[in-house]
């Protein structure tokens, strides 16, 4: 594939949801002499579920890769074993090589949502580390200092912290991801700004083992639908790969307005020029927030599914919140006499436990043909027709005899 050598092109490379470029002077030189390099990005499969903060550094890999560049997709399935410290003020919990085998089974297909299967290059770092002896290792972790792993403030920061204290296993993380360089030959890492120093990690393991130094690209962290941290599974504030285009439309709905133009820049294909336009309008008050917001929906939606899922999503969300409708395929749960409120929601799975069933009903959100309930004694009393239950805006189910 030719290389795309188009300045406006290589200059969206290097801005759009680009956090820092190292050393921006070189890459750039690099992309104009059309010389065909090896983009490199890891993940580790410390979950079975990707999210949309993933994807931010995945659009910028197919970024490079629709610029006729190799995508090189690492699987850590080595260091997943560790877990990446990057960021935290705990050590991860250990996973076992099954549960790190479980966890990586969608991710290949989780990462075709935004990349090229057809051209990507896939490794996994247990092919060099699974098989190397504690010789090969401590002469790998030799050739790095404590100085300067230390020189990360997360590990600085938990020398002296008794209760989260620093261990050997993770000061050996950022060797491990920086020989992950050495052994693809990367040309460019990605990461999260939090990563910086383990990019930069590869750089130092490169020249050690006489590789040219690769350059380093670094992009913004996503913050939640929360609007207040980073996007994750555990702060409940994530959208994943992995949920449905309605799912998906409905979460998007929810974000705060402040994160709209940082959405549409990370998480779309509209221009940036585009975007200017729809930031004026939003300070102008031109326009209502929750008609962007809607747009933005149905692009990451077309994005991540098709054109025709976005518009099924955007009028199942119309049609719900907007009609105040009842969705058509409402799922059933059958019972066979009359049964306490609290059973019937957590027998339906509108509710995980009886503990969970109660706090819903206490705060008001769940309703029983459109009544609200109040009492937690009440019996749900089924009829022919059912009768419907619903948690919240978007969860339904036809309690039936």
């Amino acid at each position: 594939m030719k290389i795309d050598t188009d300045p406006k092109k290589i200059e969206e490379l290097l801005t759009r949801g680009v956090q820092e470029v190292i050393e921006q002077k070189h890459l750039e030189k690099r992309l104009q002499s059309g010389e065909p390099l090896r983009i490199k990005f890891g993940i580790d499969p410390t979950s079975p579920h990707m999210h949309l903060g993933h994807t931010v550094p995945l659009r910028k890999l197919r970024q490079f890769q629709d610029a006729g560049h190799q995508a090189v997709l690492i699987i850590g399935d080595a260091t997943a074993m560790i877990g990446d410290p990057s960021g935290r003020i705990e050590a991860r919990k250990n996973l076992s090589r099954k549960e790190i085998d479980e966890n990586k089974k969608t991710y290949i297909d989780q990462a075709g949502k935004i990349l090229n299967l057809e051209t990507l290059e896939i490794r996994h770092n247990g092919e060099w580390f699974h098989s190397m002896s504690a010789a090969d290792y401590l002469s790998l972790t030799s050739l790095v200092t404590v100085q300067q792993i230390l020189q990360r403030e997360d590990f600085s920061a938990r020398l002296n912290d008794s209760e989260n204290p620093l261990n050997a296993l993770e000061i050996a993380y950022p060797v491990m991801q920086g020989y992950d360089s050495v052994m693809v030959k990367a040309d460019v890492e990605l990461g999260g700004y939090d990563q910086k120093l383990n990019l930069l990690m590869g750089r130092r393991l490169q020249r050690k083992f006489g590789q040219e130094e690769q350059d380093i690209m670094t992009v913004p962290l996503l913050l939640g639908t929360d609007g207040e941290r980073k996007m994750s599974k555990s702060f409940g504030n994530s959208i994943s790969l992995q949920d449905s285009k309605e799912e998906m439309y409905a979460k998007t709905m929810s974000i705060p307005d402040t994160l709209l133009i940082n959405y549409f820049t990370l998480l779309t294909d509209v221009s940036i020029e585009e975007i200017r336009q729809i930031s004026q309008t939003l300070i102008r008050e031109e326009v209502n927030p929750r008609d962007i917001k809607a747009r933005l929906a149905w692009e990451i939606v077309r994005s991540l599914y098709s054109s025709k899922d976005a518009d099924l999503a955007r009028g199942k969300f119309e049609d719900l919140f907007q009609k105040h409708e009842v969705p058509q395929d409402i799922p059933e749960h059958k019972i066979d006499s009359a049964m306490p409120i609290v059973d019937v929601l957590v027998g339906s799975g509108i509710a995980k436990s009886k503990s969970d069933a109660r706090r819903l009903i206490e705060g008001g959100g769940v309703k029983l043909d459109g009544k609200v309930i109040e009492d937690l004694e009440l019996i749900v009393k089924p009829i022919k027709d059912g009768v419907l239950i619903q948690k919240g805006k978007r969860h339904f189910v036809r309690v039936i005899l």
